[in-house]
């Protein structure tokens, strides 16, 4: 008897997407799953394209090429599309003059499924003054507010651009916590850019890595972290490595070679010694790899 596994349908799907501004690419070829239920932490280094896909997906921009689904639709304007999709801007877009209290009135005149007093039942638990002007608020503060306010339409999915960029330690503590309870309590998927990768484990089970303004990685965070192991051992020739698996990072002393691979089969060596892999050093290892791959690509340019 065979045994099916189970699937998660699909919130967000992109295919070859790709968006230029003029002579500059902003995002090439991108092609991710994110799927249902999932918190998925979009990663990687300022300028390789976190923004511009958010706002594709918000229906905020269109794609030069390629397509992008959200809960099976284009993203367009509509507002039966908007109802199902929040979006949260890095700059924490709030009116400063505003209290929470006004906000969150303004939103029940906005949106037909607004839930009015679970953003101020939110609100007072994190002892966020509701009748206080925003801009007096701190940035904490002001994050918290904007976060509640994106989670009473009772979206469907919630794209976050960088909302801890700006915050202190404690701050960025407290509203990924937040964030994982909001996600614990409803049908809810997330894809939350930034390149704060120890705050993103805490929450996130799902990632996207861009770099060179493509997706370099997409999938599981479990998955992909038991997918790639770090080799050590005396220096010698790697070619028999590289055959067998991808050598992500490779790095020589006179004495040692370490290599950061992708295992494609059974590691039979018994010469090296094999070590599991932290999320941020295989963050920083395809960061790194996309890097010197761009480099070359403008010398070769260059020369020809």
């Amino acid at each position: 008897m065979t045994t099916r596994v189970a699937i998660a349908p699909v919130a967000i799907a992109t295919h070859d997407l790709t968006k230029q501004y003029r002579a500059k690419t902003a995002l090439s070829r991108c092609s991710i799953e994110v799927p249902e239920g999932s918190v998925s932490a979009l990663v990687g280094a300022n300028g390789t394209g976190k923004t511009t896909l958010l706002q594709i997906l918000a229906g905020l921009s269109q794609a030069t090429r390629g397509e992008a689904e959200v809960l099976g639709r284009a993203p367009t304007q509509d507002p039966a599309f908007l109802a199902e999709v929040g979006f949260l801007a890095q700059e924490i877009p709030l009116y400063r003059r505003m209290t929470a209290n006004d906000h969150i009135g303004m939103g029940a005149h906005l949106n037909r499924r607004w839930d009015s007093a679970a953003a101020r039942s939110r609100v007072e638990s994190l002892d966020i003054p509701l009748d206080q002007p925003v801009g007096t608020l701190s940035g904490g503060q002001r994050a918290q507010v904007a976060l509640t306010l994106a989670l009473a339409k009772r979206p469907r999915v919630l794209l976050l651009d960088e909302p801890v960029a700006a915050l202190d330690p404690l701050a960025r503590r407290q509203f990924i916590a937040a964030l994982g309870v909001a996600v614990a309590d409803g049908d809810l998927t997330v894809l939350l850019s930034s390149h704060l990768v120890n705050d993103l484990e805490r929450v996130c089970d799902h990632m996207v890595l861009l770099a060179d303004s493509r997706p370099q990685l997409c999938g599981e965070i479990d998955t992909l972290l038991a997918e790639h192991k770090v080799l050590i051992g005396p220096r010698r020739d790697t070619s028999v490595i590289e055959r067998a698996h991808t050598v992500v990072q490779a790095e020589t002393t006179a004495r040692q070679t370490t290599l950061l691979i992708r295992v494609r089969g059974p590691l039979i060596d018994p010469s090296w010694e094999v070590h599991d892999v932290a999320l941020e050093e295989l963050v920083l290892a395809y960061m790194g790899r996309a890097a010197e791959l761009s480099r070359a690509r403008q010398v070769m340019g260059a020369a020809g």
